[in-house]
């Protein structure tokens, strides 16, 4: 309902995306209740040292994880009506491929961190974790449709169902259980919730009759997108190790506690805005129209996320004593300065969607390459001083790549 009241004050083609911004950021309203819980009750059931073996298991999980994000799914979204039958009927296969190979490589990373590195924890949760990517093929097809149709609300709340089921397993495994297992094992256990949502929301299955698109139809799309995706995630996941290797797992426990209680919050809004923006710049008809989606997306997103981050950076010094604990208070200055970078993390976000629009996904792998050794050349040479230091430095980092760029792709729409 609000969303659709939304909708009906705001220009017609902007008001797609402030209903699909609005869906997802309802959704993150609902989720961010319950994974505040959980930070508050991780906080007060565990010590820094136990959630850096969380936090080493979780970011290789997660850079891992990036090889399954192949261009595939774009593709479907890009589709014409008149290819979109063949095409399915492929990135299915390629869906299974995709993820059987992935999970052999986390197999293979699991090995070598129990025989090379003696991380025994470590690697069986990464073990364990490779399960994840069974679940998912079953229902990656029918939720790229879903976006193609334009139903943001369904897949924003299937995504906050599953979330919010990680984040109360997780509360109720710590209480029980304060381990570094009970911040894992949800991500695997709540796996099939998804699958089970997604397929029972948009139904689709292969049909042979209609044959197969062969695979180069994905190649534009592909190699470029798996570049970017995969220097995302380092640029978001990368840091952890960076922080770990030279600070320390106690540093490394209070810098993901920091991440997670500041812009882990945001990033999901981030992150919210591309998936939301892409489909609809490519259902655009010229140039001009894409351009001008492109800029009111970009703005009307700013006004949203700008006020949040300001929030978070100024009063982390009151909340987080009084929500999750005085012994969590020398993170206040590490989640301010963090939550600093979800403005960068933004435009190279809407930039991205920008750029897969336009059929020029390589020129977007060049910028997520240069923000992101930027970045974390930023926060090892900040390690050296401090931990406030590398924060800041990686924010900044992230900033004097992506700011300049977004000011040139903003400009460059309007010609």
């Amino acid at each position: 309902m609000f969303a659709r009241t939304i909708s009906n004050r705001l220009p017609a083609g902007i008001a797609p995306i402030a209903k699909g911004l609005v869906a997802y950021g309802s959704a993150e309203a609902a989720t961010r209740i319950v994974r505040i819980l959980a930070i508050l009750v991780i906080a007060r059931r565990t010590s820094p040292e136990l959630l850096g073996t969380a936090a080493l298991a979780l970011t290789l999980f997660e850079l891992i994880r990036v090889l399954a994000n192949a261009g595939i799914g774009q593709r479907i979204i890009a589709a014409t009506d008149e290819e979109l039958p063949a095409l399915c009927n492929t990135a299915a296969r390629l869906f299974w491929a995709v993820c059987l190979a992935v999970a052999c490589v986390q197999l293979g990373i699991a090995a070598a961190s129990f025989l090379i590195w003696n991380l025994s924890d470590a690697a069986l949760m990464l073990a364990v974790l490779s399960g994840v990517y069974l679940c998912m093929p079953p229902a990656l097809v029918q939720v790229f449709l879903l976006m193609r149709d334009g139903r943001l609300t369904t897949t924003a709340r299937i995504g906050a169902t599953q979330t919010m089921a990680d984040h109360c397993l997780t509360l109720a495994l710590v209480v029980v259980w304060p381990s570094a297992w009970a911040i894992v094992l949800p991500k695997l256990l709540t796996a099939p919730l998804w699958t089970i949502l997604t397929r029972r929301a948009r139904a689709w299955s292969a049909n042979p009759a209609v044959g197969y698109a062969p695979v180069r139809e994905f190649a534009a799309y592909g190699p470029a997108i798996l570049g970017s995706e995969l220097i995302a995630a380092l640029r978001v996941n990368a840091d952890k190790l960076v922080i770990g290797a030279l600070l320390g797992s106690e540093a490394l426990g209070l810098y993901y506690f920091a991440f997670n209680a500041g812009l882990g919050i945001t990033l999901s809004f981030v992150t919210a805005c591309n998936t939301v923006v892409f489909p609809l710049l490519c259902k655009q008809e010229g140039d001009a129209d894409r351009a001008r989606l492109f800029r009111q997306s970009f703005v009307l997103g700013l006004v949203l996320l700008a006020p949040v981050v300001a929030a978070q950076a100024l009063l982390a010094p009151f909340y987080v004593p009084l929500v999750f604990g005085a012994e969590w208070i020398e993170a206040a200055p590490y989640i301010a300065l963090l939550s600093l970078a979800a403005l960068p993390l933004y435009a190279g976000s809407l930039i991205g969607a920008w750029l897969r629009a336009r059929k020029r996904p390589f020129v977007e792998t060049r910028l997520a390459v240069a923000a992101t050794v930027v970045g974390l050349a930023g926060l090892a040479i900040g390690s050296t001083y401090s931990l406030a230091a590398a924060c800041a430095a990686y924010a900044a980092g992230l900033a004097l790549i992506m700011g300049p760029a977004a000011v040139s792709h903003l400009f460059a729409s309007t010609k």
